[in-house]
């Protein structure tokens, strides 16, 4: 749906700062309407012919999908679900996650500091860089349970390509994290439900 590329920004006193730049893809919305009206037909005939369909809901999955997808075209939402889980993070001292460039977002185009990591699949050049594996793994927990049970707003959409690992002296080992485009939050019954 969107494509990042990398740029640098220089000020007026000529000072540049590296950063990523993150463009909607044209007519993206035409085609993700189109795609969902179909699914939404699908979803309707399965629940017309046969029990199990009815049961699997498709009418609320595709619901879902949907909503999601219209959430991850509006990249001003995406930088301020950033914005929120850098502020929720800053003191935890475990993940890096982007400063967003507001002066030059917008609803197709989100510009934001460049990171630089390895995918956090990447295990045995991690490794060899240094990286405590089994601490990542503690870390990676702790990043977790802290965003779902302290905070209540989460980064659902953790997959190698938006999870690195820093391998920088001085943040050697810390997460990286990108791509805010899906998150998760509790509501306060379900927050109730799991004990915070």
């Amino acid at each position: 749906m969107a494509q990042v590329h990398f740029a640098v920004l220089v000020d007026r006193d000529g000072r540049e700062r590296e950063v990523a730049v993150k463009v909607l893809r044209p007519n993206m919305l035409a085609v993700i309407d189109k795609d969902l009206a179909l699914m939404r037909m699908m979803a309707v005939w399965l629940e017309r012919l046969s029990a199990d369909g009815r049961r699997l809901k498709p009418r609320q999955v595709v619901a879902e999908f949907d909503k999601y997808l219209h959430d991850e075209l509006d990249l001003v939402r995406e930088a301020s679900s950033a914005t929120q889980l850098r502020r929720n993070m800053r003191d935890l001292g475990l993940v890096l996650i982007p400063e967003m460039l507001w002066d030059y977002c917008s609803t197709n185009v989100l510009v934001m500091e460049r990171m630089h990591g390895v995918p956090i699949s990447q295990v045995d050049r991690l490794r060899s860089a240094g990286v405590d594996i089994p601490q990542l793994a503690r870390d990676g927990v702790t990043i977790f349970f802290t965003q779902v049970f302290r905070d209540g707003f989460f980064h659902a959409d953790m997959h190698p390509g938006n999870i690195q690992v820093s391998l920088d002296p001085l943040s050697l080992g810390r997460y990286i994290s990108l791509d805010f485009g899906i998150v998760g939050s509790l509501t306060r019954s379900e927050e109730r439900r799991v004990g915070k």
